[in-house]
């Protein structure tokens, strides 16, 4: 069964003084409206979400929300992924849809994150790593610096390159209007900022986010009656690689994105060239240059070409991040890949107002952990 998403919502992201339940609702409430449906045709209601409980010491969110969107008595399921908990609640949508279970999907994705201190926040990040390296006092950022200074030395790959990433995702962030930052950066303001983990400096990084977004499934069938402007969902992967990253055979090539990209190129039938935008984790400014190799855009170790070619800008032969990815429209989680499906939703339907590139064919890739877990959607525009 075709599987359509005829609604969206986000929050603004950034610092917020509303509390996990309160940015639930908000962006469910919106998608409703956005979709025009009324919450009584819910079948199935998911939230995507990695660590309420370590947050806010808060459990049964996807109840208190299903009470809250008046959604009752719909089923309802917390999803948690850790940071790739988004792309996994839009694969438990999509396949609540397509399996006929349900006709109605509401998927919502939220995290609140903001006040607890950097420390804290990373701490609770960390504990997905592997328990062998969590003691020794592995991070996040950790990993990502060590990868970096890895594929820079190996592939010949300029500093700079990094830092165009960085610079690019500024400056879409500018154009959404819910990033959590919208001002311009430079190469230099880049490549100057304090050292966080050698050699990714402060804005290789992206922030500590609160926020909330929102998508609406159901069949094409449906989707066809009430609306004229919808997106298919026609290609969902999920693929997962080793938990102890020191045993992976190459460092720099990440195992889930290739495996979860050519299970959903395969589903939609669809290859790389097909690609017209895409939104990628760049949790890390390194982590865009090797999903852009694990999805097939770019050979191994070339993808820093395409950065300082300007091929990923957006008005380049292939966007990224025209949202401004996780660097500059925020990171919050269990927010973050349902962001990503709601920016391709938005291209393909001709809504993204001045981030708006032309595109039919659109793909997001959420990760979890560092490359642990991987999931991959590809989206088109309706026939």
């Amino acid at each position: 069964m075709n599987v359509a998403v005829i609604g969206t919502s986000m929050t603004k992201f950034g610092q917020r003084d509303s509390w996990l339940g309160e940015l639930l609702s908000q962006a469910g409430q919106e998608c409703l409206d956005d979709a025009g449906v009324s919450p009584d045709t819910i079948d199935h209601l998911y939230v995507s979400n990695m660590a309420s409980g370590e947050f806010e010491g808060q459990t049964g969110v996807m109840n208190a929300l299903a009470h809250d969107l008046g959604v009752m008595p719909a089923y309802s399921q917390r999803i948690d992924q850790t940071s790739s908990s988004g792309g996994a609640g839009i694969y438990q949508a999509y396949q609540s849809i397509a399996s006929g279970v349900s006709e109605m999907t509401l998927l919502v994705g939220g995290e609140k994150m903001t006040h607890k201190t950097t420390g804290q926040a990373t701490d609770i990040l960390a504990s997905c790593t592997h328990p062998e390296e969590y003691k020794h006092g592995v991070t996040m950022p950790s990993f990502a610096g060590l990868t970096a200074r890895h594929y820079l030395e190996r592939f010949d790959a300029p500093r700079e390159s990094l830092a165009q990433v960085a610079v690019k995702n500024h400056k879409n962030g500018v154009d959404n209007p819910n990033a959590q930052f919208q001002k311009e950066i430079d190469i230099e303001t880049a490549l100057e900022s304090p050292i966080i983990a050698d050699p990714l400096r402060l804005y290789d990084f992206c922030p500590i986010t609160d926020g909330s977004a929102a998508m609406m499934f159901t069949t094409e069938e449906r989707a066809k009656e009430l609306t004229d402007e919808y997106a298919v969902v026609s290609g969902v992967g999920g693929a997962t690689d080793t938990h102890v990253v020191h045993e992976r055979d190459d460092p720099t090539v990440m195992g889930g994105v290739v495996e979860s990209s050519k299970q959903a190129y395969e589903m939609a039938d669809v290859g790389p060239d097909d690609i017209d935008v895409a939104e990628l984790h760049d949790m890390f400014t390194i982590l865009e240059f090797l999903q852009l190799e694990g999805i097939g855009i770019a050979d191994h170790g070339t993808a820093w070409e395409l950065a300082m070619d300007g091929v990923t800008a957006k008005d380049g032969n292939l966007p990224i991040n025209t949202s401004g990815g996780l660097k500059s429209k925020g990171h919050p989680l269990g927010a973050s890949g349902v962001a990503q499906g709601v920016e391709i939703y938005e291209q393909l339907v001709g809504e993204a107002g001045p981030r708006q590139v032309e595109a039919n064919t659109a793909l997001a890739c959420n990760v979890g952990g560092f490359g642990n877990c991987v999931i991959t959607t590809i989206m088109e525009t309706a026939e």
